[in-house]
């Protein structure tokens, strides 16, 4: 069932915490109201795409020759690469924090922990990074098939040494299991044949695709019951027409964008949008704008991940760090670094960003942003005021991290919202009566107070 009707504030929320990292209320205040209105104007606001950039220049003037001859050269290069996937981690959490493409960054989010991937080259990092931000919103089948392509996924599951005489199977394998089909839906001889098909894969200095005849399987592949001289994009193509891929994917979608607990009718509804065309942007506009996305279990129901939580924060009460480092000391303690996964299945996601020491830090996190908390670095941190004493006599030129938090800003935004209903814009979802008591007592004299100890509250980890 569709519905046009208006969009009540906490289904705006919600829409926005899904497809974005949450929303100011005078965004809700000067747009319209028809959910029709509302979700045709993040998909508008993403046609655009625009490539993650930055300088990579010293990398155009290098030889591979060059780094095979000269060891210090090599060790050069090496220390550079590294610097750069730093800069590239800045970058990514910049555009998460400031999105010109909103709907298009969420997504590409998403597809990074689906096509995982990691690479120690900063330029193939990029090009990787942005042939998923290409595709995010497009054509499953050709996002598959660049994929497969790709410098970075070619040298992260040894395409490049899958050969005709030596099939190597890694690739296939992920590629039926993790990309399109998910565990038990193949066999192993799926995966030893579809090997053979992609097997002279390979790419050049620059990080683009080259195909090598004399090293591909020209011979016949029987494939899923078909069988016929086939090609990687063969491959993709037959594995396309199982609908059991377009449930696949639909189940993910559903688990990260609606609730991590599967409705089966829901997903049913969803693979059945997708399989006709496995157009991206229509199976997310069909989530959208189903009435069932808006249920009220639905809402609050996701544990936020850590740069859900990040960016959330900053989305509320904008934040410079004035030291970039401090980003990925956050990012280590929090266990989502970005462009880093943890293996090729990514980060599991829900209850799994969460554990007896995440949460203290997680629950710290506000204050330490926007109000000079300190906070211990060691995997079992300790909070409580002597050790913030003794920490603060020892450290004072480490922390707290140092960043300014714009609260000029935040006010203008939260202008028309007083102070004690700040916290039906900060938490998604009901609260329970033990919380709305305690948000009864605190004292509203500040806003900003007020606003840092909702974001420390339990339930802002959920959105």
């Amino acid at each position: 069932m569709l519905s046009l009707t208006d969009m009540t504030p906490m289904e705006f929320q919600h829409l926005y915490w899904r497809a974005g990292f949450g929303i100011q209320p005078n965004i809700y205040a000067s747009t319209s109201k028809k959910r029709e209105d509302v979700v045709s104007k993040l998909f508008e606001a993403s046609k655009v795409v625009s490539p993650l950039q930055i300088d990579l220049s010293y990398l155009d003037k290098i030889h591979p020759n060059d780094i095979r001859r000269n060891p210090g050269l090599a060790r050069e290069v090496i220390e550079k690469n590294k610097k750069k996937i730093i800069s590239l981690n800045y970058a990514s959490i910049n555009r998460l924090m400031y999105p010109k493409e909103l709907l298009r960054e969420r997504m590409t989010l998403f597809w990074m922990n689906h096509f995982v991937c990691r690479d120690h080259n900063p330029k193939y990092v990029q090009q990787f990074n942005n042939t998923i931000r290409y595709f995010a919103l497009g054509d499953f089948r050709a996002f598959v098939k660049a994929i497969s392509k790709e410098a970075a996924m070619l040298r992260y599951l040894d395409g490049k040494l899958n050969r005709k005489h030596k099939p190597n199977e890694n690739f296939s394998r992920e590629l039926m299991e993790l990309f399109t089909l998910g565990e038990g839906h193949y066999s192993e001889k799926n995966i030893k044949e579809a090997a053979r098909a992609f097997t002279g894969y390979n790419h050049n200095f620059n990080g683009e695709f080259l195909f090598r005849e004399f090293q591909h399987d020209n011979t016949f592949k029987s494939f899923f019951g078909e069988t016929g001289n086939f090609s990687g994009d063969d491959i993709i193509d037959i594995i396309l027409k199982n609908q059991e891929c377009a449930r696949f994917i639909s189940e993910k979608i559903y688990r990260y964008f609606v609730n991590p607990v599967p409705n089966k009718t829901h997903i049913e509804a969803m693979t059945s949008v997708f399989f006709k065309d496995y157009n991206i942007a229509s199976l997310m506009r069909f989530v959208f704008m189903s009435d069932w996305f808006y249920d009220a279990n639905n809402i609050g129901s996701k544990i936020k991940s850590p740069m859900d939580l990040l960016v959330g924060i900053t989305n509320t009460v904008p934040i410079k760090f004035e030291r970039e480092k401090d980003l990925m000391v956050i990012q280590k303690i929090l266990g989502q670094m970005l462009l880093n996964p943890p293996n090729v299945g990514g980060w599991k996601g829900d209850r799994g960003w969460i554990d007896a020491n995440t949460i203290m830090v997680r629950l710290k996190l506000p204050s330490l942003l926007l109000n000079n908390a300190i906070i211990s670095l060691k995997e079992q941190g300790d909070f409580n005021d002597n050790f913030r004493h003794k920490y603060f006599k020892r450290n004072l030129h480490k922390l707290p991290f140092k960043t300014l938090p714009d609260w000029d800003e935040f006010l203008q935004k939260y202008d028309n919202v007083a102070t004690k209903d700040l916290h039906d814009y900060i938490l998604q979802g009901k609260l329970n009566n033990g919380t709305a008591n305690y948000l009864e007592k605190l004292s509203k004299k500040s806003k900003q107070d007020y606003c840092i100890q909702i974001m420390s509250l339990p339930e802002y980890q959920m959105c």
